[in-house]
């Protein structure tokens, strides 16, 4: 890609560069650009375009990223930050969508396109995702963090990264310098360097520490830091939802110094992420979720504690496979009748990825595989009864399915209002 920067062109990829275009050096590119004078380095052209000053927020862990970036993100503009942010959802200013959804992490000279765009309209704080491929690949290298924070890490990945202590060393990696960081207290999986470290929690003694709460009709809690205790109110389902929203008050604390029964009472105005816990009709209550790895979904699940629940799920093709059973396994546990179904297949056959899935679950007589998503969710809708629930998981707010080398338009919350006739 070029981007231009008040009439200076830079790219990261020689092959586009005409003269005059200065060439962004990367750990990437750096092999191919040795011949090359007219370069930049990350670090440089944050110098020379004034971007060391805005504060830059990076939020990585397996589940909660995106609500919780956009929880902080929310927060900051009620603060009266001019605030950007850049994620799974796409890029915003001032809560105005700038670009559609892309990767979580886009290449280092996007992000930087993007703080530049953000300093230009005033923006004083930048906040992304920083997803574990992207430490991996240097794809956040020059940039200097005013606060990095930690959601939780559980399996997923496993295809790029081998193995689960891979895969935690590379979420360390991004916790073991001096920035300011913030931790869940109570995950246990986390290296980090514990200079500059303040930690949340909601069962366990944290810096931000929940005292007590309530999930009836929403998330109310009190908040106790330091000698301070502070209530706060949310709309948003799921207990998963209540360590968003404590990562996110003590992310916006830490970063403004705002006084923390201001923020508090901002996060009421949080409506929460499409796609997130999303409830599509009440009658019948049917609720779509991004939640695709073992972890993320026992996490909704529990969010409906002594209630009858039915699922339909799949899983990716071509990403780790080891998840599927566990997957499975986790489904069973919680629901009384589960739908084995396609998510995004890519290339791999997907009745082998539903019966990986299906090998997960015991007692088979509540599961029944279908392939065709769209029939999957119809027969579970058509089978709902009055007091239960269908959590409909793995997809959330994607538009499409990815089968074979093509993505077909697809939308569960867009199925689900069809099958039902309503509207948004």
């Amino acid at each position: 890609m070029i981007y231009d920067f008040d009439g200076v062109r830079i790219t990261d990829d020689t092959r586009q560069r005409e003269k005059s275009d200065l060439v962004l050096v990367t750990k990437q590119n750096s092999i191919h650009i040795s011949d090359i004078t007219n370069t930049i380095t990350p670090q440089e052209l944050m110098e020379r375009f004034g971007l060391e000053d805005m504060k830059v927020v990076g939020i990585t862990g397996t589940n909660g990223k995106t609500t919780t970036a956009a929880a902080i993100y929310s927060l900051l503009n009620d603060m009266g930050k001019k605030s950007a942010l850049q994620g799974t959802r796409g890029f915003f200013i001032n809560d105005i969508q700038k670009e559609k959804k892309s990767l979580t992490t886009p290449p280092i000279l996007g992000t930087l396109a993007h703080m530049y765009e953000a300093k230009k309209e005033g923006c004083d704080c930048f906040v992304m995702e920083v997803s574990s491929h992207a430490i991996a690949q240097n794809r956040i290298e020059g940039i200097d963090f005013a606060l990095k924070v930690l959601t939780n890490i559980s399996q997923d990945h496993l295809d790029y990264h081998k193995s689960m202590q891979e895969y935690i060393a590379t979420k360390s990696a991004f916790f073991s310098d001096e920035t300011p960081k913030l931790i869940n207290k109570e995950d246990k999986n986390i290296q980090y360097n514990v200079k500059n470290t303040l930690t949340y929690a909601v069962e366990e003694l944290a810096t931000y520490q929940i005292l007590a709460y309530s999930m009836e009709e929403g998330i109310s809690a009190v908040l106790r830091f330091g000698s301070q205790m502070v209530d706060f109110h949310s709309p948003l389902l799921g207990l998963f939802n209540l360590y968003n929203l404590t990562a996110a008050i003590a992310a916006v604390h830490m970063l403004t110094n705002e006084k923390l029964e201001n923020i508090c009472e901002a996060v009421e105005n949080f409506g929460g992420v499409q796609g997130r816990m999303e409830i599509i009709s009440y009658d019948p209550f049917i609720i779509v979720d991004f939640a695709h790895t073992p972890d993320g979904m026992q996490k909704v699940f529990e969010s409906f504690p002594g209630k009858n629940l039915a699922c339909v799920f799949g899983a990716g093709g071509e990403r780790d496979k080891g998840k599927r059973a566990k997957m499975g396994r986790v489904a069973a546990r919680f629901c009384s009748k589960i739908y084995i179904t396609s998510d995004n297949p890519r290339s791999e056959d997907p009745q082998k990825i539903a019966d990986d899935i299906f090998k997960g679950i015991g007692d088979t007589k509540h599961a029944t595989i279908i392939l065709d998503r769209k029939e999957a969710i119809q027969e579970a809708i058509k089978n709902l009864q009055k007091d239960e629930i269908l959590l409909i998981l793995g997809k959330g707010d994607e538009e499409y399915q990815e089968i074979g080398n093509e993505k077909i338009p697809f939308d569960d919350r867009e199925v689900v209002r069809e099958i039902l006739k309503i509207g948004h």
